[in-house]
C-alpha cells in the first residue's frame, strides 16, 4: 500500500499523508476488525448529556449525572 501511496502522492497530496499518517490504523482495522465506535458512542452521548444538562451548578453534578446515564438504560428507568 505505501508503493502505491508514494506512486500516487504527486496528484492527491493531501490524501497521500492523511494515509501515510493513519497507516497503523488502517492496517489494525483490517487485521483486527477493531474501530473506535464505541468511543464515537460515548462521546456522543456525553454530548448529548452536555446539552441537555445546561443549568447544572458544577462538576460534580455533571459527573454523577454522566455516570448514572451510562449505568441505567432507559429500559429500566
Amino acid at each position: 500500500m505505501l508503493d502505491w501511496v508514494k506512486k500516487k502522492e504527486p496528484y492527491f497530496k493531501n490524501s497521500a499523508s492523511t494515509i501515510k499518517c493513519w497507516l497503523g490504523e488502517i492496517a489494525g482495522y483490517f487485521e483486527r476488525r477493531t474501530t473506535n465506535g464505541i468511543l464515537e458512542g460515548i462521546n456522543n452521548k456525553l454530548k448529548l448529556l452536555k446539552r441537555c444538562g445546561f443549568a447544572f451548578r458544577n462538576f460534580g453534578n455533571f459527573e454523577i449525572r454522566s455516570l448514572l446515564f451510562w449505568h441505567f438504560s432507559k429500559d429500566l428507568a
